[in-house]
């Protein structure tokens, strides 16, 4: 293969390479070469796929004309399954993202804003240029439709579910996805799908963003690539950023397109379990089917990624046997250990009254403590705390002198602290605490934003605090 590129080379740019390297090529079965001569170095592809060839080919020239980031195509030998590209150099968003996070979980506001760059450019391919792509090159299908949807869901019934060993009814299954695809295939389908939209297929050149690997592209839903970007496991983007990074794509939408703004995250969070569902098939595919191991270290951020949409996602079609599927998901402490992976812990702190009912466990794995605050001495029944809350401090005071709230607390750290211990090891990545008192007004809040701050101190976890009945929202890390 490299003596035909060499030769191709030599064709092109009449000078002879003075080296090729061979390149990573990922998830990928293309073989990639840098090809150096004095003057120039560019990428040599070598792929038997004659027809993703020609859609990697074509869909590059026509992006180039549209003005689009995307590389050079400089000669083409289809019969050997070869060709030459502009080379856009190393660095990844993913590779960039890793570098500036330096082991840490914070996430760079360089980082940012190149996110914010990518996010601003994706509806330039979907609408601009995909309105003149000839979609007949497309492959494997020229559309994201009821086919496509049907082989991803199947590749991860195959290739995870079963090789990760979690039991299932097929026959509900599949009603279940067919009932998930009839959902999924009801916003509008004529926009371009990258379909691999995610951070290792977008390189960094001078701090700006280029953009490779779409010869899978089709027809389909604006709502699957942006879903890809932001939940791209190992990249790890904390839920807030995605938030924003969302919120500045559906902006920069809104210069392109009319839409409605919740019906489109009513199918945003579909086409985030979909994605999701397709990434993991892979991870299954290429970890536990093809043993390359370091495929199995997406495992972990996937289910935490679940996690969060079975928390979030309000997906109006019943679908049991898939969701109770998920939940065996996320409950697994067996797919959060694979690949030595540390995840983040969050601690999800709430108030309520139970008047009001108990808070609902939304995240999936069942996992949490509710605390009984109602034996407490009760600042509510003196006239001077009437209309005060536990974040006032006349309540803090009364209830810090009480020796049974002391007692009480003291009792709640240690069973939280030994708990928190064992999740962290076992990789688990949300832990529920709730504090409940009649009103939810002054015992329960106090409670919730005293063992937030002790927790905050001790370790270095997410902690989230909600008082449900005061309608305070508050996040600390």
């Amino acid at each position: 293969m490299k003596s035909k590129l060499t030769k191709l080379f030599k064709h092109r740019f009449q000078e002879d390479p003075v080296s090729i390297t061979a390149l990573k090529a990922h998830g990928s079965d293309r073989k990639l070469f840098r090809i150096k001569s004095d003057r120039r170095s560019v990428i040599g592809a070598a792929n038997e796929d004659r027809s993703e060839n020609i859609a990697f080919l074509e869909f590059s020239r026509h992006f180039r004309k549209e003005g689009l980031n995307v590389p050079e195509i400089y000669a083409e030998d289809l019969d050997n399954g070869i060709y030459l590209e502009e080379d856009l150099g190393d660095l990844t968003l993913f590779d960039a993202l890793q570098k500036e996070r330096k082991g840490s979980k914070e996430f760079p506001a360089s980082i940012i804003t190149a996110y914010e760059k990518v996010v601003t450019e994706l509806p330039k391919f979907q609408i601009d240029a995909g309105k003149s792509l000839d979609y007949g090159l497309c492959y494997p299908r020229h559309s994201f439709d009821r086919q496509s949807m049907m082989w991803d869901l199947n590749y991860f019934k195959y290739y995870f579910l079963k090789l990760a060993k979690i039991p299932f009814n097929e026959q509900k299954l599949e009603d279940d996805f067919i009932k998930f695809t009839d959902f999924l295939l009801q916003p509008e389908p004529d926009y371009f799908l990258y379909r691999d939209f995610q951070s290792r297929n977008i390189m960094l050149r001078r701090d700006e963003p280029w953009f490779i690997d779409y010869q899978g592209g089709r027809h389909g839903a604006l709502q699957y690539d942006i879903a890809s970007l932001l939940f791209d496991a190992k990249a790890d983007i904390p839920f807030a950023v995605r938030d924003r990074l969302l919120d500045t794509y559906l902006k920069e939408l809104t210069q392109y397109i009319e839409f409605d703004g919740a019906q489109f995250l009513q199918f945003y969070y579909g086409y985030v379990l979909v994605r999701i569902m397709q990434a993991m098939g892979a991870y299954g595919f290429r970890g536990f089917y093809e043993r390359k191991t370091h495929f199995l270290q997406s495992v972990p951020y996937a289910i935490r990624n679940l996690e969060f949409v079975l928390r979030t996602a309000k997906i109006p079609t019943e679908l049991p046997t898939l969701f109770d599927v998920l939940r065996q998901l996320v409950r697994s402490t067996r797919l959060r250990e694979l690949g030595n992976v540390k995840l983040l812990l969050t601690v999800r702190i709430q108030s309520f009254s139970y008047k009001k009912g108990l808070p609902r466990d939304e995240t999936g794995h069942g996992g949490g403590f509710i605390f009984d605050c109602r034996s407490l001495p009760n600042p509510g029944r003196q006239e001077r705390f009437k209309n005060l809350t536990g974040n006032d401090a006349a309540v803090i005071a009364f209830l810090a002198e009480k020796e049974e709230v002391h007692s009480f607390l003291t009792r709640v750290r240690d069973l939280l602290s030994q708990v928190i211990e064992n999740y962290r090891q076992r990789n688990f990545s949300d832990l529920s605490v709730a504090f409940g008192c009649t009103g939810g007004q002054h015992r329960s809040v106090y409670c919730a934003n005293t063992i937030a701050k002790y927790l905050r101190e001790k370790y270095k976890i997410n902690i989230e605090v909600t008082h449900r009945e005061l309608q305070i929202i508050k996040v600390a890390g």
